[in-house]
């Protein structure tokens, strides 16, 4: 491991924990007291992942997760929030702003590691160059990990871009809110599934015209149509 971690904690005990702990797991690591440290750190140097505490002393961690997504060159920058609210509502706020992972207080400093580990795992460039044509003028270039609507680049989460290949990647085929939950967290996921239907509807939004493709089957899950659905390559969901 050699990832550079940034970690944005203003609790001091914790944050030394956190970066113990990444650090003993060979990461390398920045720490951040503050919001505005982290973001203005990001004209310098871009980590390869954020821990992101929820409550910080100048902002909190919903507002930074939020300007990192509206930013074109952060925009699919890795989040894990950190947060001592174990509340539904407030993990599912942190999902629908296109946080990756969401850890609750107390955890492990091993726990953390092996988050961080599965969501840098689920971000890495695949391993061969593919083109999906989805249809509706939607494309996916499974090399560069990005969509496309009309050649525009579609500004997707980590997320939202799995949800949207692992569909693709089956045309037809009716994927259980079950699964679209292993395929994005694994043994690692602690929501619900209430969280992938945030995550197809932030997806349909971005897609313009190309949402229609994405069905809801009652009582089951997704399914991308038929339609106008083709592949080109053999890009791995």
């Amino acid at each position: 491991m050699n990832e550079l971690i940034a970690v944005v904690e203003d609790e001091d005990d914790i944050r030394a924990l956190v970066c113990a702990g990444l650090a003993r797991e060979r990461f390398r690591v920045r720490e951040y007291p503050d919001g505005r440290g982290f973001l203005a750190s990001l004209r310098v140097e871009k980590p390869d992942l954020v821990v992101l505490d929820v409550m910080l002393p100048d902002t909190d961690g919903f507002a930074i997760c939020r300007a990192l997504r509206a930013d074109r060159a952060n925009a699919g920058l890795p989040v894990i929030m950190l947060t001592a609210r174990a509340e539904e509502a407030d993990r599912v706020l942190g999902l629908e702003l296109g946080a990756d992972d969401y850890v609750v207080k107390p955890f492990s400093p091993k726990e953390l590691a092996a988050r961080v580990k599965a969501v840098l795992r689920r971000s890495a460039p695949a391993a061969a160059s593919s083109q999906i044509d989805v249809g509706q003028g939607l494309r996916i270039d499974t090399d560069m990990r990005e969509a496309y609507l009309d050649e525009q680049r579609i500004e997707l989460t980590q997320a939202e871009y799995r949800i949207l290949q692992l569909l693709a990647s089956r045309p037809g085929w009716v994927f259980s809110r079950e699964k679209i939950l292993d395929h994005l967290w694994g043994d690692e996921k602690n929501v619900t599934d209430r969280s992938v239907d945030v995550h197809v509807k932030h997806l349909r939004d971005k897609l313009g015209t190309g949402g229609r493709l994405i069905l809801n089957v009652r009582g089951i899950g997704y399914k991308l149509s038929l339609a106008d659905a083709s592949r080109k390559g053999t890009g791995a969901p």
